[in-house]
């Protein structure tokens, strides 16, 4: 049985260009010291997952982010990336440049379409498949993920089952509204929840009753490992909630 945990949360002030300067915290694959990568593995599209707090403007701030990048085997980089910050949802194109090394290091720049610049260090597995990151800007995320995720991909990617993991917050946006600390684990049925979307850049959309929880949530995903993980997170006004599912079925 899934579990939810609520408590009053002290939010502050919203500042859009904080939106763009975290990104999710969560565990990811490191590579030991020594360790040898090929860089040209670390290719195609990638999706992240990003939340947590942020201090870039001096003041700490809850956030939430996800997108789709893609990496040319050559240095440079496209995508997309929404945040829900300040309970606000948005969204913007991204480009940039990115160095991959042999010691499984990797840095990449990001700047979105106001000219504002984001810098990350990170390490990627031997496979390409993961990377774990942080934001080497002052006051940036020091934890992060991306995982590799197929050219496309159909309802058919979906396993039955999923364990999931939930946390984040909401802030008020309308009068009455009360703030929230949420933070729950338990299974999702896919066949059970019977709204699950997948499109073909393997974005997935449905809609989610917690146990327990005061009302539905909005979610918005993206398919990754060969659909055995969806990162996702709340795309509701005032929600600034990540949540991560897992299977080890199809």
């Amino acid at each position: 049985m899934a579990t939810i945990v609520f408590e009053y949360f002290m939010f502050s002030r919203y500042v859009w260009r904080d939106a763009l300067y975290l990104w999710f915290l969560l565990p990811g694959v490191a590579a030991h010291a020594g360790s040898v990568c090929n860089p040209t593995k670390l290719a195609g599209p990638y999706a992240f997952q990003l939340s947590g707090l942020t201090n870039i403007s001096g003041t700490t701030k809850p956030i939430a982010s996800l997108g789709r990048l893609t990496f040319d085997g050559h240095g440079s980089l496209s995508g997309t990336a929404s945040a829900t910050f300040g309970g606000v949802l948005l969204g913007n194109p991204v480009t940039g440049t990115y160095e991959a090394k042999s010691d499984c290091s990797v840095t990449w720049t990001l700047q979105d379409d106001s000219g504002a610049l984001q810098n990350f260090s990170g390490t990627f597995s031997s496979d390409g498949t993961r990377v774990q990151f942080r934001q080497t800007d002052t006051g940036g995320a020091q934890n992060g993920i991306m995982q590799k995720i197929s050219d496309s991909c159909s309802a058919a990617d979906l396993r039955k089952k999923y364990k999931f993991t939930v946390s984040g917050s909401t802030t008020p946006m309308q009068p009455g509204d009360v703030p929230h600390t949420v933070s729950a684990e338990g299974t999702l049925d896919v066949a059970a929840n019977g709204t699950v979307q997948v499109d073909s850049d393997c974005s997935v959309h449905f809609i989610w009753v917690l146990p327990d929880g005061p009302s539905s949530m909005t979610m918005r995903g993206f398919l990754v490992n060969g659909g055995k993980e969806i990162l996702a997170f709340q795309t509701d006004p005032g929600a600034m909630v990540a949540a991560r599912f897992t299977s080890d079925t199809k």
